[in-house]
């Protein structure tokens, strides 16, 4: 597995892969996740051209899953991380947390952010134990990670517990 930026060619792939990495939530009874549209190209070509879209290429050179961050205070904030299940529960996930780590640290940022899921065991439960993640309370929020989590509410995401967690990097 090689670490690499994505190229604009394949972004239509990122899609792809979020996609088939949704549908596992329909077995869990979080339909509405499944059926979420990722990112539009336009959306994905931003981070792309920013520098901030990474995949994990396999073998072939072909994107099996990707990495997407924004700069949040200060932080580097994980906005999506996506496998497709192929390649799931191979530590490719983890690879690409552990590459935005070393980013961020080389940018400066002193931790990586995300926010997910608290009852899906491949979301908080994972970046805790796996990661290296912890969870922040209400009063370690920073004004980006609330304006975040507004905007998740906005769109309907918190029918579902959902956490903002932080792993310091450097």
């Amino acid at each position: 597995m090689r670490i690499r930026l994505s190229t604009i060619e394949e972004l239509p792939v990122l899609q792809d892969i979020e996609r088939a990495a949704g549908l596992c939530f329909r077995d869990i009874g979080m339909d509405e996740i499944a059926d979420d549209e990722p990112l539009s190209l336009d959306e994905l070509g931003t981070y792309q051209r920013a520098g901030r879209a990474w995949v994990a290429a396999n073998g072939e050179n072909r994107a099996v899953a990707y990495l997407i961050t924004d700069p949040v205070d200060g932080n580097m904030h994980i906005e999506q991380v996506s496998v497709h299940p192929d390649s799931a529960r191979r530590g490719v996930g983890r690879a690409l947390i552990e590459h935005a780590a070393g980013r961020a640290a080389a940018e400066g940022a002193s931790a990586l952010t995300l926010t997910t899921f608290v009852d899906v065991a491949w979301n908080a439960p994972y970046y805790a134990a796996r990661c290296g993640f912890r969870t922040l309370g209400e009063d370690e929020l920073t004004p980006g990670l609330r304006e975040i989590r507004r905007s998740e509410a906005a769109h309907g995401l918190d029918r579902w517990p959902r956490v903002c967690m932080r792993r310091e990097v450097g």
